[in-house]
């Protein structure tokens, strides 16, 4: 991908959040958010039809006070991994956000399930595949893995972000 955008930074390509959304204030995955996790997602195969990828190291302060990672840190890696791969799947298929919204779609639910201890002081992976997708709603599984094994999964539903007056 010789014509990406890159990070001058750090050496690699600008992640999804990096290039859709470069002010984000999120606290899991904003560019914009100097004391958050900065998760970078980057699309898998062409365009991201594969879904999306991304790295996490924890901070020794993510401890779940056993010495694994804690269960909210992987709620909210596992969230914001999944809008990475909603705002790609939005963008592809020409749905902005609408007028007066800041993001095309919010989380309205996020459905947990934790399968075996993660590691507090090793990198995981995470990956995000749009199962659904049309206009109103998607919905995206999503994985921590590490060691070749799914330490949690979790199915998220996103809506579209319509502002109430």
């Amino acid at each position: 991908m010789p014509d990406a955008p890159v990070d001058v930074d750090r050496d690699l390509p600008l992640s999804i959040q990096e290039r859709l959304y470069p002010n984000l204030p999120c606290f899991g995955c904003g560019p914009g958010n100097a004391k958050g996790l900065q998760l970078r997602s980057h699309p898998l195969g062409s365009g991201g039809a594969d879904g999306v990828v991304a790295s996490f190291t924890p901070w020794p302060e993510h401890d779940n006070g056993l010495g694994f990672l804690n269960g909210g840190i992987i709620g909210t890696v596992l969230d914001c991994h999944s809008a990475a791969a909603v705002m790609l799947e939005a963008e592809r298929q020409g749905w902005p956000p609408l007028p007066g919204a800041d993001l095309s779609y919010v989380t309205a639910g996020l459905d947990v399930r934790y399968l075996r201890p993660a590691p507090l002081h090793d990198t995981v992976e995470l990956h995000a595949v749009v199962t659904e997708a049309d206009e109103p709603q998607m919905t995206v599984r999503v994985e921590l893995r590490f060691d070749g094994k799914v330490r949690a999964e979790a199915t998220a539903l996103w809506k579209r972000w319509r502002p109430r007056a």
